[in-house]
């Protein structure tokens, strides 16, 4: 994929850009890409040698080195946190344009299965954005300057697939906060921060890998993803629905599509998975 060419004026050099998850996978990937464009970076991840690693490795890429890099332990699902990363950044840089709210966990999850699975994703995962959206939102928008909001979605989160119903629910919870969060940016006026729902494909991350210490053909790179994330900013978009190697954009718009199809057909819930469904779902997808 081409390198983007970055002209949207929160992505200027010498604007400052949060990312949360920020010590590894797509965060790291995002915050190396702000900073090799001149970017003032804050990485906010759990504390520990990786954050620290990350934060050497952003020193190394930064236009003013270990100037331009700010690491901030944080746990996103803590209020406090998330105020103090905030401030922090504030003392540090002046405050912020870009805040890519992208943390996010998945260890596994069963509809009956312990409960705190199902208590410390959606603290992380939604609560994690809301938080972040809303400690950092009136912040940037008082700024007065141009201004991007981007939270880390999910596919997972719009077809919502069985296996995992915790991850399901957090990021479908991130898909409506984003949506009701870009409506209320619009509509305040003089704001010229705008919100962005981030859904990648299958990449290749430490939260995706599953063991696997070689990049499936399938998955794309924490590095494309973030590229095609880019350039989709530049073009204005709110759905950065990311392809992979898999999946193309066509296939990804036909699954969304039967998904929201089971409403309006009455079909039974996650019909995509339904035995007496599966015929019709295949000539849905191979028709035109």
């Amino acid at each position: 994929m081409a390198d983007p060419v970055l002209a949207h004026p929160a992505l200027a050099p010498g604007a400052v850009a949060v990312v949360t998850g920020g010590a590894s996978g797509i965060g790291l990937a995002a915050a190396a890409r702000f900073a090799a464009r001149g970017l003032k970076v804050a990485i906010a991840d759990l504390p520990g040698e990786k954050l620290e690693a990350a934060a050497a490795h952003l020193a190394g890429i930064a236009t003013g080195g270990a100037a331009d890099v700010l690491a901030v332990a944080t746990d996103v699902s803590e209020l406090s946190d998330i105020e103090r990363l905030e401030a922090e950044v504030a003392e540090r840089f002046g405050g912020t344009d870009v805040l890519l709210n992208n943390a996010g966990i998945q260890p596994g999850s069963a509809l009956f299965g312990p409960l705190e699975n199902w208590e410390k994703v959606i603290a992380v995962n939604l609560w994690g954005i809301i938080l972040g959206s809303r400690v950092f939102g009136p912040k940037m928008i008082a700024r007065g300057k141009p201004g991007l909001i981007v939270n880390t979605g999910s596919k997972q989160g719009i077809t919502t697939p069985p296996g995992d119903p915790a991850y399901n629910v957090s990021k479908a919870g991130v898909k409506v906060f984003t949506e009701a969060l870009a409506h209320e940016l619009r509509n305040i006026e003089g704001c010229a921060v705008t919100a962005h729902l981030f859904i990648p494909g299958f990449v290749f991350t430490p939260l995706a890998a599953g063991g696997r210490t070689e990049k499936p053909a399938g998955a794309w790179t924490a590095e494309q993803t973030v590229d095609f994330m880019l350039e989709r900013l530049e073009a204005g978009d709110f759905y950065i629905l990311c392809p992979d190697n898999d999946v193309t954009r066509a296939l990804d718009q036909k699954r969304i599509a039967w998904a929201a199809g089971d409403i309006i057909a009455n079909r039974p819930p996650l019909s995509r998975w339904h035995k007496d469904y599966a015929a019709a779902f295949a000539a849905f997808v191979k028709g035109g």
